[in-house]
């Protein structure tokens, strides 16, 4: 009697087969992920609704506020100013000059910052430190097109002495109660989002009771 023996299946035109479909395979999926662009970025998150807007870099806020020291300067008419006539709301004073480029540079941003907050609630009180007077700043408003801006003359030094100004320009963020609240040393863009949001934020606080 025969016996039979077992052979396994050979079929070489199936295998051919099986192996060339998953070689198609594999380059398909090489060529799908070469062909997908890397995922995009994730978007910066939101800050949670009501949470305080970040200011913009370069403005600096104190954790807690100080008072703004006393010291005299004048409007165009030369009538005696200080910071006590500013009490009961927000002021933006910036310390410049006709003659600083940066504070030329910012100065459109400041007049659009007026245009847009200006009120019985907040004033940008754009001190300038020029020699000469009222007649400078005047000009140099209507070169480049100011028209939101009042015109106000510091005393000689007498904002850097009080203020501890060591260059300009330098804009302070005093609050209802005539403390400093932040304070920028060089140029920004006033008119920003972020800038805006803050002030916005300053203006919607109660004054202290202190």
């Amino acid at each position: 009697m025969t016996g039979r023996r077992f052979r396994p299946l050979r079929r070489p035109g199936l295998l051919a087969l099986s192996l060339g479909l998953v070689a198609l395979a594999g380059l398909a999926a090489g060529l799908a992920l070469w062909a997908v662009p890397p995922g995009e970025p994730a978007p910066p998150a939101r800050a949670a609704p009501g949470a305080a807007p970040q200011p913009p870099r370069g403005l600096v806020m104190r954790e807690r506020p100080v008072p703004v020291p006393e010291f005299g300067f004048t409007d165009a008419e030369g009538r005696p100013l200080g910071p006590a006539d500013f009490r009961g709301r927000i002021v933006l004073l910036n310390i410049w000059a006709t003659w600083c480029v940066p504070c030329r540079e910012e100065m459109p941003a400041l007049d659009r910052l007026q245009a847009e907050l200006g009120s019985p609630d907040f004033e940008v009180v754009a001190l300038s430190i020029d020699r000469g007077g009222a007649d400078a700043v005047r000009a140099f408003y209507e070169q480049i097109g100011i028209a939101n801006l009042a015109v106000f003359l510091d005393r000689p030094n007498a904002s850097s002495r009080a203020l501890g100004v060591v260059g300009i320009p330098t804009t302070l963020l005093i609050d209802r109660d005539g403390r400093e609240i932040g304070r920028a040393i060089g140029p920004l863009e006033w008119d920003s989002p972020e800038t805006v949001g803050v002030i916005r934020r300053a203006m919607a606080a109660a004054p202290s009771r202190s």
